[in-house]
């Protein structure tokens, strides 16, 4: 069972990278431009010379280079520090468990997106056509 199903990780892994990313982007769209209910779910973007304005504006571009697999490694690790420093900033201060300080996502990203700067982009990705 586990050689059958080795045979798909490749692809498995870069249907994990393509979906995180367009996860990323969306959160990136929701800050700069207001999208998918804003940040205040009435379609308010931030400021972008504010400290939400430059993670979302990281949050877009690194979500669309790992969608499409250019650059992936440097943009998931851009990524997974942005993802670390807001667990530390935004979540940490209301209590050291995620689950209590609403911090699960924050860490997800962070430790997914270190994986992906490990591993680089993969199949079904500009890298891998590049290369």
């Amino acid at each position: 069972m586990e050689k059958i199903l080795g045979v798909y990780s490749d692809y498995a892994y870069a249907l994990m990278r393509i979906v995180l990313g367009a996860l990323f982007f969306c959160h990136g769209a929701q800050k700069i431009f207001g999208w998918f209910g804003g940040i205040d779910g009435k379609g308010s973007a931030t400021a972008l010379a504010s400290l939400i304005g430059v993670a979302g504006a990281i949050e877009l571009v690194a979500g669309v280079l790992l969608t499409l697999g250019l650059w992936a490694g440097y943009a998931a690790f851009v990524a997974s520090g942005l993802m670390a420093a807001a667990y530390f900033i935004g979540h940490f201060p209301a209590g050291f468990w995620p689950l209590e300080n609403k911090g699960v996502a924050a860490v997800l990203y962070c430790i997914v997106f270190l994986y992906i700067a490990t591993r680089g982009a993969g199949v079904w990705s500009i890298d891998e056509a590049l290369n």
